[in-house]
């Protein structure tokens, strides 16, 4: 088992990296920056090196009744993708960053960021081309950056984008995902596969690293605007359609119904919120499921400062 950093300790590394890496350097943890579509000084080192932190490439899942490795509150990361139910443990995912799967015959990234709280779910297929996704060990915005083992590109995770490399520009399509308790989960798709602790990597998976993070105002790494009006990491849902952006902070939420109407980008929304689970989710007006990121407000508010965020009536 590793030692457990404190927030202190965790904040003077990252200070000792920051301040040992050159803000004009165009290679960073073995990969060229030059090009990029972002300021390569707000492209930081996480402290790990490239593959420090090792996706999982050769998932293995259990049965629902398999799963007691798990308690009902345990937050999970939920996708129904062509017919097939999967559940990805956070306690998981917070080692790992990254689950490289298949899902109904399709390549599929399961992606979640421990310092922005975002879980996000790519099509990993450009073409003919399954992308291989590994975690980089770089952050822009205090989230992680991806990159596809093909062609060492860069990915924002929250951007959805290539930033650096061959693929530079190149969008990927998001998936609904919810974020949800597993016991929530459980109900609603009892039949769902779940990501097992079987890795192949000795990780301490009872054990939070991120412990107390959540909870308090502290950002390890700068990030390029700061709001005030929410706490930091206040959850929200970020939703947009087309250019139009929107947030909907957990607490204004819980101050409203489970179920309500909205516009966004001249489009009818409908958002559901789970009170008990705290699970947000928006529909368009056919009742489809829109890939919107349940995530912290600083990290929406980082990669979209122009967004409009929802007030209880």
């Amino acid at each position: 088992m590793r030692p457990r950093l404190t927030h202190w300790a965790i904040a003077t590394l990252i200070a000792g990296v920051l301040a040992t890496t050159p803000a004009h350097a165009t290679s960073k943890n073995g990969f060229d920056l030059t090009g990029s579509s972002v300021p390569v000084a707000e492209i930081h080192p996480g402290g790990p090196p490239r593959d420090g932190i090792p996706a999982i490439d050769r998932p293995h899942f259990v049965s629902a009744a398999q799963a007691d490795f798990l308690a009902p509150s345990d937050p999970v990361l939920g996708i129904v993708h062509r017919g097939e139910a999967r559940a990805y443990p956070v306690r998981i995912l917070n080692w790992h960053e990254v689950v490289n799967d298949r899902i109904g015959g399709e390549a599929v990234a399961i992606t979640y960021c421990p310092l922005c709280g975002s879980g996000v779910a790519f099509v990993a297929e450009q073409g003919d081309t399954t992308l291989d996704f590994g975690v980089s060990g770089l952050l822009y915005n205090s989230d992680v950056l991806l990159y596809d083992r093909g062609s060492q590109s860069l990915w924002s995770q929250l951007m959805g984008r290539a930033i650096s490399g061959p693929m530079k520009g190149t969008m990927l399509i998001a998936l609904p995902l919810v974020h949800t308790t597993w016991a929530n989960w459980r109900t609603l798709n009892p039949d769902s596969r779940v990501l097992s602790p079987n890795t192949g990597h000795q990780r301490a998976y009872g054990r939070d690293p991120y412990a107390g993070y959540a909870e308090n105002e502290t950002l390890y790494f700068p990030v390029a605007f700061r709001s005030a009006g929410f706490h930091p990491k206040e959850r929200v849902l970020g939703v947009h359609v087309g250019d139009a952006y929107k947030a909907y902070p957990f607490m204004e939420l819980h101050k409203g119904p489970a179920l309500f109407e909205d516009t966004l980008g001249g489009q009818k929304l409908i958002i559901r919120f789970d009170k008990t689970h705290e699970r947000a989710e928006a529909f368009d007006s056919r009742g489809e499921q829109l890939a919107g990121t349940t995530l912290f407000w600083f990290a929406w508010y980082a990669f979209h400062p122009d967004t409009a965020v929802h007030r209880a009536p």
